[in-house]
């Protein structure tokens, strides 16, 4: 069963990100953007929240929301209209994370991540490894337009994702203070 503090603020935050209430979810102190609720990230005393796989989907639907709209501030894409989609496995191509699919002309995308039910890790470091691939499919919608005229190759994508990965990794290390 769930916490019903968690269930409301799940609520909330699915309503505001759903309703476009930016000023609502910018409200919040920098620190606690993206986070999760204390009653997640600390011990319980007398018991441990347990989250259905539904519960896990939206709780990870709603941080990838966040983080999306965090980062798309962050790398200048406002003006770009796109949208997080949790994905099985089987929607994706094999030993992928996600993905994702623009139209330069309308300026929007729909960025793929994988869901919850497909992962294997504890549940802060999926939603970590859920942030990573944000930030990874919108570094891929940045350099578009450049990438868009090019002639494209196994070679020269598996360099792209080299590419995109570290630069990926290196603004997350920025952003969480790590050295």
């Amino acid at each position: 069963m769930v916490n019903m503090q968690l269930w409301s603020s799940l609520r909330f935050s699915s309503l505001c990100l759903f309703l476009g209430c930016a000023s609502l979810v910018q409200a919040q102190p920098a620190s606690r953007v993206g986070t999760l609720p204390a009653s997640l990230t600390q011990a319980q005393p007398t018991s441990k929240v347990e989250l259905t796989p539904k519960e896990r989907t939206l709780q990870a639907a709603n941080y990838a929301q966040e983080k999306l709209f965090q980062w798309q501030k962050r790398l200048s894409l406002q003006d770009w209209n796109i949208t997080v989609q949790i994905s099985r496995a089987s929607e994706l191509k094999p030993k992928t994370l996600g993905n994702i699919h623009w139209n330069l002309d309308k300026k929007s995308a729909i960025i793929r991540v994988l869901d919850p039910a497909d992962y294997k890790l504890p549940f802060q470091e999926m939603l970590q490894d859920m942030e990573f691939t944000v930030v990874h499919e919108l570094i891929h919608l940045e350099m578009a337009p450049v990438l868009t005229e090019l002639q494209r190759s196994d070679a020269n994508r598996r360099e792209e994702e080299y590419a995109v990965n570290h630069v990926a990794e290196a603004l997350l290390h920025l952003d969480r203070d790590i050295k």
